[in-house]
């Protein structure tokens, strides 16, 4: 397992709470990744994506707001996550609210910025007009020589700051058809890594899940719920096969979300998994099973991802934790709350005690092709010349439309839509002959 090529430089923004960090981020990158709002704070993990400027790739890492000597602990989290990504940087962008007076918290990031010994430059957010320009120069008095007025909001002054950030990068010829993947083409197949989301309700352990399979600390894990807003990724290579994985923000139940951060997290936690290829439910076995998990499992579901059930704190577990009996109860427990889940693998894990979660790496390859697989018209017909069809519908021929999920045609001799017990059948059947574990199947039926 390796993590994403050191050779493609990185560039770091950092700065104190709430002076736009997302929102250069999201402007650099030039898509929504980071989640913004007024809220100060919004952001605590760090954030990444791959960018370029000028042929130039650059991975760019958002930190979270970050308040140097703060004893509270989810900011000295952010803190430690924000350092992890300095020693690494090649270059940092530090972001000044060009509206403000520069505050001991600026000075004190200064400072911090000075002992680190890297490049840095100063982008003086939040100039939209060339009134405001001057403002600038009361930040050389930080000690940086290099100062950029920008806008991030409106994307004003960002060619010029890039063009000094990754002034002596490496260039990079970009082939037409990456760009158009980076603009949101549908990429071809066996160039993509799987896209995995790890998903499910606060604090049962997505962020120790991540970090357990990455083998790093990459999500700030607190006993706090709801530490996580963002969705935090990670891409890793295992047997030549590369893997994204988002940890994505806990998904409450809507009376419950009454943060706009919060809001926001949600919706982009269900953006990422309709994004994904895979999706992990982490339930927690301490707890067990809640009507939230049925909830959440369903929006998997719904969108149609090859899914994995990972009973996490199994070492918790009240009854029976080390035993195939307490096991096969919590499997039965499970398939009896969730009856729609019937095709989703169950894997028990510690994350914390990094127990069990390698499992889930064979589990995550097997369901990804299951998903994919594609089956021809001519096997689809041979097999269903050997059904034992009792329905009072003929079917004709069968047809695969598409992948991801798995989705037939079958041609039929009436006009009605199949019954729901006639495509539990069908689905069944091609489920076993052609090994179509771990994702969902979606039949449609029409008149000859």
């Amino acid at each position: 397992m390796s993590s994403l090529p050191s050779v493609v430089p990185s560039v770091v923004i950092v700065g104190r709470p709430n002076v736009g960090k997302s929102t250069l981020f999201n402007a650099i990158i030039k898509q929504r990744r980071s989640i913004v709002g007024d809220e100060p704070g919004i952001t605590r993990d760090r954030i990444q994506s791959e960018g370029a400027h000028r042929g130039r790739p650059f991975y760019l890492i958002d930190t979270g707001g970050i308040i140097p000597d703060d004893e509270e602990m989810i900011p000295a989290e952010i803190l430690k996550q924000a350092r992890v990504a300095l020693d690494t940087a090649a270059h940092v962008i530090f972001l000044i609210d060009g509206r403000a007076e520069i505050t001991g918290s600026d000075r004190d990031l200064a400072r911090m910025l000075h002992k680190i010994g890297k490049p840095v430059s100063i982008a003086v957010n939040k100039i939209d007009t060339p009134k405001s320009d001057p403002l600038k120069h009361g930040f050389h008095s930080l000690g940086f020589e290099n100062i950029f007025p920008v806008s991030a909001e409106h994307r004003l002054g960002l060619e010029d700051l890039l063009d000094h950030v990754t002034e002596g990068f490496p260039v990079t010829v970009t082939p037409p058809e990456a760009e158009a993947n980076a603009d949101g083409e549908v990429e071809p197949e066996g160039a993509r890594p799987i896209k995995v989301a790890i998903i499910g309700r606060p604090n049962v352990g997505k962020s120790t899940l991540l970090n357990a399979l990455i083998g790093s600390e990459r999500s700030i894990v607190s006993p706090i719920a709801g530490t996580t807003r963002d969705a935090v990724d990670e891409k890793i290579t295992e047997g030549g096969i590369d893997y994204i994985f988002v940890d994505t923000a806990g998904i409450r139940r809507k009376g419950k979300t009454k943060l706009m951060a919060e809001k926001l997290s949600v919706v982009m936690a269900r953006r990422h998994l309709r994004m994904c290829h895979v999706a992990i439910l982490v339930v927690d076995a301490s707890e067990g099973l809640m009507a939230l998990d049925a909830t959440i499992a369903g929006y998997a579901h719904e969108e149609g991802r090859a899914l994995i059930l990972c009973v996490n704190k199994w070492d918790k577990a009240p009854a029976s934790p080390d035993g195939a009996k307490g096991k096969k109860k919590f499997v039965e427990d499970i398939r009896d709350q969730f009856k729609f889940l019937d095709y989703a693998p169950v894997a028990f894990a510690s994350a914390e005690k990094k127990m069990g979660t390698r499992a889930l790496m064979p589990l995550i390859k097997k369901a990804y092709e299951a998903a994919s697989r594609r089956v021809s018209t001519g096997q689809l017909n041979r097999f269903v010349a050997t059904l034992k069809w009792e329905y009072d519908m003929k079917i004709h021929y069968v047809t695969q439309a598409n992948v991801r999920p798995p989705t037939f045609v079958v041609f039929t001799d009436k006009a009605a839509k199949m019954h729901f017990s006639a495509e539990r059948f069908l689905i069944n059947r091609l489920r076993e002959k052609f090994d179509f574990a771990g994702t969902p199947i979606t039949i449609t039926s029409k008149r000859r």
